[in-house]
């Protein structure tokens, strides 16, 4: 049985690693996906034949009760999360991953100390590596678990983007880290229930190290957080898997830690930051708006009919979304005006911003799910240098990743970010609800430009009006 559960765990590796070469392209994200459920329902089920083939053999009424309690924990979270699957609607997925997260990290605690309390009672026998192990498990653990519940917090709009600045944060940040360096040393040389005291200090001092970190991060910096903690997560499943002896669990957590972390790198390169930058800057909406005194001009306004016959007459068009759009739910009269506009010969496309939304790939699955070809839906890097012949520019709902600010104020906070060039356009259109300020809380010149023009009012409204006039 052991042979037999060993090969099924390598076949659930491939599976894991062709679910993420498959969700590489749009065209094979489903398949992806395929991929990765069959690995994990492999896994799984392959860990409940090693569990019962354990019980099986002993026959102890303390093993049928534990095989008893997976399978009840494991129906009620299946529940849960086919629930929370199917009601959740995807302006709400970044702060559900944010949430996922935190269970794999308050996993990683719990199998820390249940890995240490089997040997604690064996005075003297203690493994510094083991220890190591289960120390740096419960450390990462501890971080992913409050961090996340701070991003879910901040996402979800129930506690506030601004960062939370104070005094002597770093020094704060790193007396923890210090100090959590010279609890290890102190566990992985206690024996027995000797290692208590240190276990549980670091614990506390991790919690309060993943709150603070996450807390002092401004909404700006959001879409890095998300994948930052992904990465985190995946770590604390690897060290997991050390301590369960686990290949699989092993295997798994370095391929979701690692791919987190190119998924930040990413993620920064898009917004000119370091990664040191983001954990340690804080930049986002702190209450303050940049750019708010300066006196940019006029705006100028216009109406949706009016905007029907400009894009009628265009020749091509570029539609730039960003999170206003999936909060108005605007991607299927998108979709549908998309549709209309092809039919009259217009060359469509949109450009995606690496950064656009609050999740990583957020635009691009709305877009998606809407049914918009996926051949029209380019990356940042492959519409900029098109922008000067476009004739409509529409923005729907982005704001920070279409602001010229980032590339002709040095004094802007978002000053050296890559931004879509929208404005070099022949027109350009921004729905916006109103003249407020984007999620980083800097204003856009955008605005005010001669060659741009407001359409104010719910995103997807207007867009059903332009829908209706275009006919």
């Amino acid at each position: 049985m052991v042979e037999f559960v060993q090969g099924a765990y390598i076949l659930a590796a491939l599976l894991f690693i062709l679910a993420l070469a498959g969700l590489s392209k749009h065209e094979t994200a489903r398949r992806g996906n395929q991929f990765g459920m069959a690995g994990m329902g492999l896994a799984v089920g392959a860990t409940l034949l090693l569990v019962l083939d354990q019980v099986t053999s002993y026959d102890s009424a303390a093993g049928w009760f534990g095989v008893v309690i997976i399978l009840v924990a494991g129906s009620i979270g299946a529940v849960i999360g086919i629930r929370l699957a199917r009601g959740v609607e995807m302006t709400g997925m970044p702060e559900l991953i944010a949430m996922m997260h935190s269970f794999v990290g308050l996993a990683a605690v719990l199998v820390g100390y249940n890995t240490w309390i089997e040997v604690a009672d064996f005075a003297g026998s203690a493994d510094g590596i083991h220890n190591a192990e289960v120390f740096i498990g419960v450390f990462i653990g501890a971080v992913t678990f409050t961090g996340s519940i701070v991003a879910n917090l901040k996402l979800s709009a129930k506690m506030k983007s601004a960062p939370m600045t104070l005094p002597g944060r770093h020094l704060l940040n790193l007396g923890i880290l210090v100090l959590s360096a010279i609890l290890l040393v102190w566990f992985m040389n206690a024996d027995g229930w000797g290692g208590t005291a240190p276990l549980v200090i670091m614990t506390v001092l991790a919690l309060v190290l993943g709150f603070h970190l996450v807390a002092a991060i401004g909404g700006g910096d959001m879409p890095v957080v998300v994948s930052m903690l992904n990465s985190y997560s995946g770590w604390a499943a690897a060290a997991a898997g050390f301590m369960l002896g686990n290949d699989l669990l092993i295997i798994t957590g370095a391929l979701v830690g690692s791919s987190g972390a190119i998924l930040s790198y990413i993620m920064c390169k898009a917004m000119n930051r370091s990664f040191v930058s983001v954990i340690a800057g804080g930049f986002g909406s702190d209450g303050t708006v940049s750019g708010e005194d300066r006196d940019y001009g006029e705006h100028r306004e216009i109406q949706a009919d009016e905007v029907a016959a400009l894009l009628a007459d265009a020749s091509s068009v570029v539609i730039t979304p960003g999170y206003g759009m999936a909060v108005a739910q605007a991607q299927y009269p998108v979709a549908e005006m998309t549709r209309k506009l092809r039919e009259k010969g217009v060359d469509v496309r949109f450009g995606i911003h690496p950064v656009a939304g609050r999740l990583p790939g957020h635009m691009n699955v709305l877009l998606a799910e809407a049914k918009v070809p996926y051949d029209i839906v380019l990356e940042m890097d492959e519409i900029n240098d098109d922008l000067p012949e476009i004739d409509v520019v529409l923005v729907i709902g982005a704001n920070d990743t279409v602001n010229p600010a980032a590339l002709e104020e040095p004094g802007s906070p978002i000053a050296g970010m890559p931004v879509i060039e929208v404005w070099k356009a022949k027109d350009v259109v921004v729905f916006k609800r109103s003249m407020a300020t984007g999620y980083a809380g800097v204003q856009n010149p955008l605005f005010f430009k001669d060659n741009t023009q407001m359409l104010f009012g719910d995103a997807k409204d207007k867009v059903n009006e332009i829908v209706a006039a275009l006919g």
